[in-house]
């Protein structure tokens, strides 16, 4: 039997239809040319303050009786937090991205990915499935998040926010349509929205035109401030933290999962000792041995610690969406000799690479120099990823500044201020004498003559042999 298709279902799809309806719903309700945000489509529940929004001032309005089900409204309760950094490096922020939607004829920016909201609000949001946004225009700068984080996101966002409901679909996208405007040229991060999220902006801001920031956005997030450096300077020594705390831990018969343990514990500790106000959140540790040193984001197993094992310590603390990490390769006990000519070989590629980041250089330079010590100790088949990569508000599920990474295809010439890793890698597959992935990891900061290295925690045979 033929089964009828339902014209409202929408699954990998748009229906294009329902879309339209309720484009038009939002649309007929921002009706007004006024300025003011009609009350029925912008139901405001008050806490106590509220934001001058552009050259007009939302009028307060009485507390909001949830039970008539308002598509959006502004919950702004208690004090703002504080912030990761001051308002000025906010407002500097927002100045730079200004300057790239002037330059681009952008008349209203619309993020949707984690990294690019924190950076510019710092809001930095846990979807669980629902969408979040940042509109950014000449004047406001609004986040836009689900009511399940009722006050939260404006006390951790630097400017406004507006909350949507799940009273009904798509009133994620009617609040972008109240601050963004319709028929407007709209910013949008193209390496971030979904074909699905695509057609609804199309559907509900009718946009004049799209333009893709998300490249020139990247630029910006790749010259760090000197009050983030201040951050990932920190976030570096804490890595370190994690570091002495794993190598503590480590002992013949000790599972992978209790060492990864104690270098997470020692992490999230020192952190909320160093940021008191912060958030604690994503701070991890992948702790591999034997045969899960082969890849180096391989997950952390029960796997139990023998004699002779390589040993593979990655430590990664996040402090407000910022990304810092300390990886060293370590045996347990005692290393055979075919194993410590590849581990000192690797060390050798990683202090020469270490030393070609300067300024000047640019990252298929420095790539080009550590391939060529690789390749003529016949080691250049064993390396499988690039040689490093930028820092800054980045995880494992968000953000990558790509245009600032030690490859053969990035042409990017390095700046003071620029903050990378270097770490090469080399794996020996199962079998061969020496069989491992060896890994070594430091942070370096660009400055006007060369680079300062600041991880603290040792590599090498004499400090990473334990028992």
């Amino acid at each position: 039997m033929r089964k009828t298709r339902n014209p409202r279902r929408i699954t990998g799809h748009v229906a294009k239809s329902s879309l339209a309806r309720a484009s038009r719903r939002w649309q007929s309700e921002l009706a007004g040319g006024d300025g003011v945000v009609p009350s029925k489509a912008l139901s405001v529940l008050y806490a106590g303050t509220f934001l001058a929004r552009g050259p007009k001032r939302m009028a307060p309005e009485p507390e909001v009786d949830m039970t008539t089900r308002p598509q959006s409204y502004r919950f702004h309760n208690g004090e703002k937090a504080l912030l990761p950094f001051e308002t000025a490096e906010y407002e500097a922020r927002l100045a730079g991205l200004r300057a790239i939607m002037a330059e681009d004829g952008v008349d209203a920016a619309l993020f949707t990915s984690m990294h690019s909201i924190a950076y510019y609000s710092g809001f930095l949001y846990c979807a669980f499935g629902r969408p979040y946004g940042l509109v950014v225009t000449a004047q406001d700068c609004v986040t836009l998040s689900a009511g399940i984080d009722a006050g939260q996101p404006w006390r951790r966002s630097v400017g406004d926010n507006i909350t949507y409901t799940d009273w009904q679909r798509d009133t994620f996208w009617g609040a972008a349509a109240q601050v963004a405007g319709t028929g407007q040229r709209i910013g949008i991060e193209a390496d971030h929205l979904t074909l699905d999220a695509s057609a609804r902006l199309d559907a509900f801001l009718s946009p004049a035109a799209r333009i893709d920031i998300a490249p020139a956005c990247m630029q910006q997030r790749m010259r760090k401030s000197p009050a983030e450096i201040a951050l990932i300077r920190a976030g570096a020594a804490v890595a370190d933290v994690g570091g002495y705390a794993i190598r503590d831990a480590i002992r013949e018969g000790t599972r992978e999962i209790d060492v990864a343990m104690a270098g997470r514990d020692a992490m999230e500790l020192e952190i909320a000792s160093r940021f008191p106000d912060a958030e604690y959140r994503d701070t991890w540790v992948w702790f591999q041995s034997g045969l899960n040193t082969d890849g180096a984001h391989n997950p952390v197993t029960g796997r139990k610690l023998q004699r002779g094992d390589i040993l593979s310590l990655n430590s990664f603390p996040m402090i407000s969406g910022y990304y810092t990490a300390l990886e060293r390769t370590l045996f347990v006990g005692e290393v055979d000799d075919a194993s410590l000519a590849i581990w000192e070989a690797n060390i050798g590629a990683h202090e020469l690479g270490m030393s070609l980041l300067r300024p000047g250089a640019s990252c298929a330079e420095v790539t080009a120099g550590v391939n060529a010590f690789f390749e003529a100790r016949d080691l250049l088949q064993y390396r499988s990823f690039g040689y490093g990569h930028s820092f800054g508000v980045l995880s494992h599920y968000y953000g990558r500044e790509a245009g600032l990474e030690l490859r053969e295809d990035i042409d990017t010439v390095l700046e003071p201020g620029m903050v990378i890793s270097m770490e090469p890698m080399l794996t020996l597959p199962a079998g061969k004498p020496g069989a491992g992935g060896y890994r070594e990891h430091d942070i370096l900061v660009i400055t006007e003559d060369g680079a300062e290295d600041i991880t603290g925690y040792p590599y090498g045979p004499d400090f990473n042999i334990i028992g």
